[in-house]
């Protein structure tokens, strides 16, 4: 139970690119010039295709196996930044203000770098791996991208492997689960409307904040009262304002900004018509208006049942450490496009006692690599073993 000994070897060399990455970070699909490096390197390994501009600024890198079995499985990894100012103090910090990887994604794709350099020399295995580099994970919808643009069908991949890092995990340590993974991330703004005027006479208005005020708190009887209490929901409004900022003035409009996290597909159903329903039924019962925009964001990240068996077992050969229970998540994961498409499963890989994703002090721990790599080239040979 060990990483493969030629991505121990890689480790200097995969780091570089890491290293590299992380000073040049990029945001949603700007990400031209990381998408040309990760082109370069994937030739320059010998991969016997290499597309760029896939879902606007995605990368596809396809190696063959030494057989012709016609199996075909696809690894992600995403290429995008944050709009972030780091404080982490490392000698390879961001170069460009107010961005940085603060979510590791120079991580997974310098990982899978190592593996598809790995595969490349050594096509240890029947059949073809699609390598999959995606812009936009990080609120862009990169992955749905390059699912419209027939990725799945134009490669003919039957099965997609993603991971991502977790600070809180030990560093070679793995965490899965059969189905639902991460939450479905939705947006809702209710526009408020009332009647304005002067906070003294409050008779002559139709009070928009006191209308704005029972919404918020009637939004919280989805999960209270109107979602099975075993089903994971979250309705959350995080922004107010309005059209008026004096202090004695009753606003005509307020507006309302949340999201809405579910982990299952009828309960998401259910919840946006809840909120359509109180939010506008409320406005009406206290004189005013209010109209709803609900916007689906990224789907509910479903593991299936066999491929995450499939990925636990790699796992397990590679470091021996794997929860195969880990709690799901409410945070969302464009991967989960992919997983629509195809069957496959999503993992995350230990990165040890760090700040957490998305905070400026985060950083991907390096000696994550030789685990993360050796489990996508793992990913490829069990799935399509040499003959």
């Amino acid at each position: 139970m060990a990483v493969k000994n030629r991505i121990a070897d890689l480790l200097p060399e995969i780091t570089a690119w890491r290293h590299d990455f992380h000073q040049h970070p990029e945001l949603l699909f700007d990400v031209h010039r990381t998408a040309a490096r990760v082109a370069d390197l994937c030739r320059s390994f010998g991969c016997d295709e290499v597309t760029e501009g896939i879902g606007r600024t995605g990368v596809v890198a396809v190696i063959k196996g030494r057989g012709a079995s016609g199996r075909v499985v696809g690894l992600r990894a995403d290429m995008d930044a944050l709009p972030i100012i780091e404080q982490t103090g490392v000698d390879y910090a961001s170069k460009t203000a107010g961005k940085m990887h603060a979510c590791g994604h120079d991580g997974h794709t310098s990982m899978l770098l190592g593996a598809a350099k790995y595969l490349a020399e050594t096509r240890n295995f029947d059949g073809t791996a699609v390598c999959i580099f995606q812009p936009a994970e990080e609120g862009g919808g990169g992955g749905r991208e390059m699912v419209r643009e027939g990725m799945m069908e134009r490669w003919g991949i039957q099965e997609v492997y993603g991971m991502h890092n977790m600070p809180g995990i030990p560093v070679g340590a793995f965490a899965i689960r059969p189905g639902a993974m991460m939450a479905a991330a939705d947006t809702v703004e209710i526009t408020v409307t009332g009647k304005g005027g002067h906070a003294a006479k409050p008779h002559d208005c139709i009070d928009t904040v006191v209308l704005a005020s029972s919404i918020v708190l009637a939004l919280q009887t989805i999960a209270s009262r109107g979602v099975d209490p075993l089903k994971q929901v979250v309705v959350s409004i995080c922004a107010v304002s309005t059209d008026s900022t004096a202090h004695n003035v009753i606003p005509q409009v307020v507006v309302l900004k949340g999201t809405v996290r579910t982990m299952d597909f009828a309960v998401q159903d259910f919840v946006e018509r809840r909120v359509r329903e109180i939010a506008e039924g409320t406005a009406l019962a206290l004189g005013g208006r209010a109209e709803v925009r609900y916007e689906r964001g990224y789907p509910v990240t479903v593991n299936a049942e066999d491929n995450t068996r499939y990925a636990a077992e790699v796992a397990r050969t590679v470091s021996g450490r794997v929860d195969e229970d880990t709690p799901p998540l409410m945070g969302a994961e464009d991967f989960s496009f992919m997983l629509l498409e195809r069957p496959g499963a999503y993992i995350f890989i230990g990165n040890g006692n760090t700040p957490m994703v998305h905070h400026p002090a985060y950083n991907f721990d390096d000696q994550v690599i030789p685990y993360g790599s050796s489990w996508y080239v793992g990913m490829i040979e069990a799935r399509m073993p040499a003959g």
